[in-house]
């Protein structure tokens, strides 16, 4: 049986604050082997102090960015970069966030997730003494889909990928190429008891131990996609312009 809830008593959270005495006080002892904690990359961009002034956002967002997927800008003026971040992320504005920031303040994503989610899972198995593996988890928008939901940024002790390939469906057929990302299963679940406005920045995952070990297991980082099996490189208007403009050289 899963079971997914919310620690409160997690204070706002400034830069220097240190996360693992923080999470462990709000757990009062109620962790144990195999569970997951998913902790929202904002507290963790908080406390690396990744915060910086608002009106430097579009520069953050220029500094931030490896690759221009799409740009559109509205009617009223508004500008809306979809972009591949240093990270290796695809989203809009690079992960820059003003959503539960001090006004006047933006949010950049921390500098390495899958490390600051090694230095959570560490601290905390070394202060707790149980084996829990950490999610640092972040919202974003899918391709051809409304909405948003959480995905994981960053991952340490937990496998990410349950690979099924090899194995057979309940008709006996062979699984070719089902491979769930159970990271980001993980990481939506959490979202539905931390909510994005009651202040509950971390979550507990109980059920899933046998996706919890060590803490060289790959990260998030693996769960981007490699550019040369990106189908979708560019966004259809920027795919149209480069084509069309390659077609008129070539004549």
């Amino acid at each position: 049986m899963l079971r997914v809830w919310a620690l409160e008593g997690i204070p706002e959270i400034s830069a220097g604050d240190d996360l693992v005495t923080l999470i462990a006080d709000a757990a009062g002892g109620t962790l144990a082997d195999g569970d997951i904690l998913v902790v929202t990359s904002k507290i963790v961009s908080k406390a690396e102090g990744r915060m910086i002034r608002a009106d430097d956002r579009e520069d953050a967002i220029t500094a931030e960015t490896v690759r221009v997927v799409a740009s559109r800008t509205s009617a009223s003026g508004h500008l809306t970069r979809i972009v591949e971040n240093r990270l290796g992320i695809v989203s809009a504005a690079a992960g820059v966030d003003a959503s539960n920031t001090p006004q006047g303040t933006v949010l950049l994503l921390p500098v390495d997730p899958d490390a600051s989610a090694r230095t959570l899972a560490a601290g905390l198995r070394e202060r707790l003494g149980v084996q829990v593996g950490v999610i640092v988890s972040d919202t974003l928008g899918r391709a051809w889909r409304e909405g948003q939901t959480d995905h994981a940024i960053g991952a340490a002790g937990v496998t990410v990928m349950e690979d099924l390939r090899g194995q057979t469906d309940a008709e006996g057929r062979p699984l070719v190429v089902t491979m769930p990302c159970v990271a980001d299963e993980l990481a939506a679940a959490a979202d539905l008891v931390k909510g994005k406005a009651s202040r509950l920045p971390v979550a507990v995952v109980r059920g899933r131990a046998d996706l919890v070990g060590g803490l060289d297991l790959p990260g998030a980082r693996s769960i981007v996609r490699p550019a040369e099996r990106d189908f979708f490189h560019l966004g259809a208007d920027e795919a149209y312009a480069q084509g069309y403009a390659a077609g008129l050289a070539a004549r």
